[in-house]
């Protein structure tokens, strides 16, 4: 059988996205709110020396400095006024959620519907200021000191005036785009923090593509190489829509009840169980974890702090913990399954959702409501864990692999499919919602159209 929704679906056409002028409107504010994301990656903060900066950025570029520049559009390459990006909010996001698994004013904040949201998400809000201050902060102290070895800085004239005014830029950069973000999820199309960071991958696809061919005509990157990586970003395309589609329901049954006169109730639903229920997470967590130590050890042998025994750990980790790197690879894998387990746990609780089943008379056939069904429930779930770790392990290390193949010239992150498949999906999936509504309206209108004639 066939819902009435997905029949619905089924009949959209162009026509029908013709005659729907809200989404439409939507569609538009959205596009030119990543517009202007796009121009913000471009403006330079000010006092910044680009040579010294483009040489102490390639020295790092293999840590988590080109993770965050794939994210942010290339805003980091260029030091723009957009380099912290959305990094601090999504940081906030996971620690407030955290918090409210731990705290217990926090947690009743959680369960207090639309109200408790909002005031979670403004505590969202100031603890995101208080790390971009953090971060920035951080960024300033490194662009202001100055090469023992060349007497030189980042900045075009360092001092205070200017650490003041890189902290004010990049934190002042990090609130616009975060109130930029919300404003795309309540007047655009999609998630508006997801889709920012989407912007900013897809944006630098085509210097990546370039890059290649350039490779591919210097003869320094063989032609089957590159129809390698394709055949292989079409099959990762695949594999991620197909797991992100795929989901455990579990049966839902609510008993028959006395109404008056009538037996009311007895219906069934199903409870929606995702195979990768973590999302992006746990490889942005595990990657910004292991790239850290390389890009300090980078840093810090750019300031000449290299000798003795320090200088044999910063050889240890340029080594053996960078891009592509063996025991990178099996860390990296190791950190995703860890943080998949850790992140579920922390949104999704076996214990609550059971008794919210039995609060309103839903159990599951087979399994007493209560401490039966939470166990049956953790049970479906770590199962379906250990599928997801499994996968989202796999997107992400086999572009690590191919590094070595071709010699550190596979620019395509797994997880930066993971995030531009992922965010597409869940864009499309709203916009059809979105038509399937405007659908809906069109019913109901002409149904009272013909009661009228009537």
């Amino acid at each position: 059988m066939v819902s009435a929704a997905e029949q619905l679906a089924r009949n959209i056409s162009f026509s029908t996205f013709g005659k729907a002028k809200e989404l439409q409107a939507r569609l538009w504010f959205t596009l030119g709110a990543l517009v202007v994301y796009r121009l913000g990656t471009h403006i330079v903060i000010p006092g910044i020396d680009s040579e010294q900066y483009a040489v102490a950025f390639g020295s790092a570029a293999n840590g988590i400095l080109g993770m965050w520049n794939t994210f942010s559009g290339g805003a980091v390459e260029r030091m723009a006024i957009f380099a912290l990006n959305v990094m601090p909010y999504i940081s906030a996001s996971i620690i407030v959620q955290i918090l409210s698994t731990a705290v217990p004013a926090l947690e009743r904040l959680k369960k207090e519907g639309e109200a408790g949201r909002k005031q979670l998400n403004q505590y969202t809000r100031y603890l995101t200021v208080i790390l971009a201050i953090a971060q920035a902060f951080g960024v300033a102290v490194a662009l202001n000191a100055v090469d023992p070895n060349t007497n030189l800085s980042m900045a075009s004239d360092p001092g205070p005036y200017f650490m003041a005014s890189t902290i004010i830029t990049l934190v002042g950069g990090t609130v616009f785009l975060m109130w930029l973000g919300e404003q795309i999820t309540a007047r655009g199309v999609g998630n508006g923090i997801s889709l920012i960071i989407f912007a900013g991958i897809v944006a630098e696809l085509p210097t990546y593509v370039v890059r290649s061919f350039n490779q591919v005509r210097e003869n320094t990157l063989p032609f089957t190489a590159i129809l390698a990586i394709i055949a292989l970003a079409v099959i990762m395309v695949l594999f991620i829509v197909f797991i992100e589609r795929s989901q455990r329901r579990l049966l839902i049954q609510y008993p028959k009840r006395q109404q008056g006169n009538r037996m009311v109730g007895g219906e069934s639903s199903f409870l929606p169980l995702k195979v990768n229920s973590a999302g992006v997470i746990p490889p942005i967590f595990a990657s910004s974890l292991l790239l850290l130590p390389n890009t300090l050890a980078g840093f810090t042998s750019a300031q000449g702090q290299n000798s003795g025994w320090w200088a044999e750990t910063l050889l240890f980790i340029q080594a053996n913990l960078g891009n592509g790197q063996p025991l990178f690879i099996l860390l990296y894998g190791a950190l995703i399954i860890f943080f998949c387990f850790f992140y579920t746990s922390i949104i999704f609780n076996p214990e609550e959702t059971a008794e919210n089943l039995r609060k309103y008379g839903g159990f599951i056939p087979g399994y007493r409501p209560g401490k039966r069904t939470a166990e049956h429930l953790d049970y479906v779930l770590t199962r379906l864990t250990v599928i997801g770790s499994i996968y989202i392990a796999i997107v992400c290390v086999t572009p690590e692999l191919l590094r070595n193949q071709f010699n550190g010239m596979f620019y395509i992150g797994g997880t930066s499919i993971l995030i531009v498949v992922s965010v597409t999906m869940d864009t499309v999936a709203q916009i059809q919602s979105h038509l399937i509504g405007h659908q809906y309206e069109g019913m109901i209108k002409k149904a009272r159209l013909g009661g009228k004639k009537k």
